[in-house]
């Protein structure tokens, strides 16, 4: 709805079509030029960290998995790898190669929801899915059928699709066969085919002339593209440690929003997911994925957003081959999981979600009660960064009219892929000219 009266000019989009969640976009215009540019968070906290108090230590993969439908397993996996830290457990390498295949699951499923179902009309000229399925049915079934299989994925060693009910801490309460994981091989192979397809098809969008100057920051392990571990490198010098995260990272409450902000003490905004993923692993990505991102057109110096979607489907392609390798490589353990006896201490955990770094830290009594919890998802890391990107965005098409700036804002918004459910979110857009 647009409104003009006495100079002024109001535009409000009461929702934000294609992410979750509850909040606004103020933008203020003062004789032609961006005065501010806010995310205004209004959805209620969800208090997920005051829950986690006084529970016991067995209890976060279960509680944080409800923090989120869509990426549930790397809330698990944080949060089993912050709890094992404090109590000075390692699990034995084919429990931590089994989680980075349910990982994989997790990973194809959620970006293949992204590309086709959210992202994807935006470059096509299309409200949504629903209408782009009318001319573009064959890539919406695909985007389906991809989902399907990392749901299926993560179904068989989780327990469901779903919040996984097979996750606990030290382990699985059951683990697959080896017969089991290579039944299963076909549908990721499948997957790989599917995948190859969705790069040459997303490769082809037209991307509008945009790039970030932001600091990007990933996690990085030797030898492995980053999914459950490694240390969090920066493109501009950034080499950490889990438990040195708080040294580094500060969150804080702004007046426009029930979501916290983070932003480096050094240096201020950052953004992690995708883009500084592939930016800072490219070397490590599998052969068959890095191939395709160079038919693609895009290297580790690629900086464009708009381009994330691309990224997003040279990681599924990346995970389906990753998947693969793993179910060839699976060793059954000799137990499903590994005593985590409870102790006083502090332990701090993370994992690469889908949209980025995860970041998990507890403090235990000595019974293994909870004392204080703290948890730092993707999205508060990227709202900063995302605010900076539009507040730009919106001063090169400050002369476009209301409508038209309103569609781009939201696309701008959906390239970062905001996980709503994890940091409380934004749905309508007021812009105010005077």
């Amino acid at each position: 709805m647009t409104h003009r009266a006495s100079g002024s000019r109001t535009l409000k989009v009461d929702a934000l079509a294609r992410v979750e969640g509850e909040g606004a976009m103020h933008v203020e215009i003062r004789d032609g030029v961006v005065h501010d540019v806010r995310l205004r968070i209004y959805e209620p906290p969800r208090f997920f960290e005051a829950f986690l108090r006084g529970r016991a230590y067995t209890e976060p993969p279960d509680i944080t998995a409800r923090i989120c439908g869509i990426c549930p397993v790397a809330y698990q996996m944080s949060a089993c790898a912050a709890i094992e830290d404090a109590c000075g457990v390692e699990v034995p390498a084919p429990i931590a190669a089994l989680r980075r295949l349910l990982y994989c699951g997790e990973w194809i499923e959620s970006h293949a929801l992204h590309v086709h179902l959210l992202h994807a009309p935006d470059f096509l000229g299309y409200e949504g899915a629903i209408d782009m399925a009318e001319h573009h049915r064959a890539e919406i079934k695909r985007g389906l059928e991809l989902k399907k299989i990392g749901n299926e994925l993560i179904e068989l060693i989780g327990g469901r699709a779903i919040h996984p009910v097979n996750v606990r801490v030290g382990g699985f309460y059951r683990t697959p066969t080896r017969r089991e994981l290579r039944a299963f091989a076909p549908r990721l192979e499948r997957a790989a085919e599917l995948a190859r397809e969705v790069v040459r098809w997303v490769a082809g969008f037209g991307f509008p002339e945009h790039e970030g100057d932001w600091e990007l920051a990933a996690l990085r392990h030797p030898g492995e593209y980053p999914i459950t571990r490694g240390r969090l490198v920066s493109t501009r010098g950034l080499d950490i440690a889990a438990h040195e995260f708080e040294a580094h990272v500060v969150e804080e409450q702004v007046p426009h929003s029930t979501a916290l902000h983070a932003h480096l003490l050094e240096r201020g905004e950052y953004l992690v997911g995708p883009l500084a993923r592939f930016a800072l692993n490219f070397d490590a990505l599998d052969p068959v994925a890095r191939d395709a991102a160079t038919e693609a057109g895009i290297g580790p110096g690629e900086r464009n957003p708009f381009r994330s979607v691309v990224v997003r489907a040279v990681e599924i392609l990346h995970a389906c081959a990753e998947a693969l390798r793993l179910i060839e490589r699976y060793e059954e353990p000799d137990r499903p999981a590994v005593e985590v006896a409870p102790r006083a201490g502090v332990g701090h955990g993370w994992t690469e979600a889908p949209r980025g770094m995860l970041w998990h830290r507890y403090e235990l009594d000595e019974r293994g009660t909870i004392l204080d919890a703290r948890i730092v998802p993707p999205t508060a890391q990227n709202q900063p960064s995302i605010e900076h990107d539009l507040f730009h965005f919106v001063e090169r098409n400050v002369d476009l009219p209301d409508e038209e700036l309103a569609r781009r804002a939201e696309v701008v918004i959906r390239n970062y892929d905001p996980c709503i459910s994890c940091a409380t979110h934004f749905l309508d857009l007021t812009v105010d000219r005077r």
